[in-house]
């Protein structure tokens, strides 16, 4: 049986438009996007690039929580949302909070999200988004059953989840990918595989060559495309939404892409497990640079812009932990409150005793 598993693997050859020097390699692949749209995917890009940055700053000044940086993932995440619409419904793990907003969180509540604030998780009127999910590929099953909703009820959407290259080895990636397949779900399953699952190496945990292939056992398509190339990621992402609604299927799309800074800031050392040499090389191949590096071919973008987004995204930023700090804080009511529209007996107690102390 060697041979029929060498014939899967050699079938998932990574898909790309745009080479590490920003030139166009898969003419016939290139997306039908105009001179705005092309404009406006970097804009996003680089906001996200400074979001990060600054949000790393914050994080060890103490003024923010949890927090998963994104740098160098920018192609995959914010390319693959691009390919989108309003009325698709997002599931985002932890490292996918440029997602939710750009997909309508306001700025101050990803940073409340961060903080552990309860109103961080309420998703606006119209924002089609779960929460970030904490709990390893436990969205892909709730991706699953929204998708297969929006089947059932015949509408043009797709549910969109993401986790990374360590969800795979999940036992809730397999039950999700497989039903959505036996269903025909609306749903596009996205793998960013940045190489390590913390500071596991993704070879470690698999004998996959790719992590694509692992669609062929669920039944349905899949593919693996350079997650550093940000025309790459959205064609594929805009056909994976097409064929969904269609009624032809989810689909996997793997990303080969790379986190450029620790898996979270809770005490992560990347150099750890990952070389110098290893760093260097994926620098390289940063979705900025290349994309910067073909719209300036383009005549489409100029240093000039880039410092207007830049001076954009700082100001933005500025103004959301602003208010965030202003937000009412957490009291324990709050969370009694939450977690019930009728209070127990038991709860209504702590909850008579904790509004009398916070009274105080």
């Amino acid at each position: 049986m060697k041979h029929v598993l060498k014939n899967v693997e050699k079938q998932f050859e990574m898909f790309q438009i745009l080479n590490e020097e920003g030139k166009i390699v898969n003419k016939e692949a290139m997306p039908d996007l105009s001179d705005d749209e092309l404009k406006e995917l970097m804009r996003r890009m680089v906001y996200t690039r400074i979001l990060d940055q600054r949000s790393i700053a914050l994080n060890r000044q103490g003024r923010l929580g949890f927090y998963a940086p994104t740098a160098g993932q920018e192609a995959s995440q914010i390319a693959s949302h691009f390919a989108l619409k309003k009325e698709d419904f997002l599931l985002p793990a932890y490292r996918d909070v440029p997602q939710l907003i750009w997909h309508g969180l306001p700025l101050y509540q990803a940073f409340l999200f961060s903080r552990g604030h309860f109103h961080g998780n309420q998703m606006p009127e119209g924002v089609r988004a779960l929460s970030p999910q904490i709990i390893i590929g436990a969205q892909y099953i709730q991706a699953t059953g929204i998708g297969f909703g929006m089947k059932m009820r015949g509408k043009d959407a797709v549910a969109i989840t993401y986790t990374g290259d360590g969800g795979t080895s999940q036992g809730d990636f397999y039950e999700g990918i497989n039903f959505a397949g036996a269903y025909g779900a609306n749903c596009i399953f996205v793998v960013q595989n940045n190489g390590f699952a913390i500071s596991v190496p993704r070879d470690k945990q698999t004998a996959a060559k790719t992590l694509a292939q692992k669609a062929v056992a669920a039944g349905i398509e899949g593919i693996q495309v350079d997650g550093m190339d940000p025309l790459a990621v959205y064609a594929v992402t805009k056909h994976a939404r097409e064929r969904a609604v269609k009624g032809e299927g989810p689909m996997l799309i793997e990303t080969i892409t790379y986190r450029y800074g620790p898996h979270t800031m809770a005490g992560d050392d990347p150099t750890r497990y990952r070389t110098s040499d290893l760093d260097t090389e994926w620098e390289k191949k940063d979705p900025l640079v290349r994309f910067r590096r073909f719209l300036e071919d383009k005549k489409l973008w100029s240093e000039e812009e880039e410092n207007k987004v830049i001076e954009q995204a700082k100001a933005d930023i500025k103004e959301a932990i602003k208010k965030a700090d202003k937000y009412p804080k957490q009291k324990v009511t709050d969370f009694i409150g939450n977690m019930f529209e009728e209070l127990p007996s038991n709860l209504q107690e702590q909850m008579e005793e904790y509004k009398a102390k916070e009274t105080k």
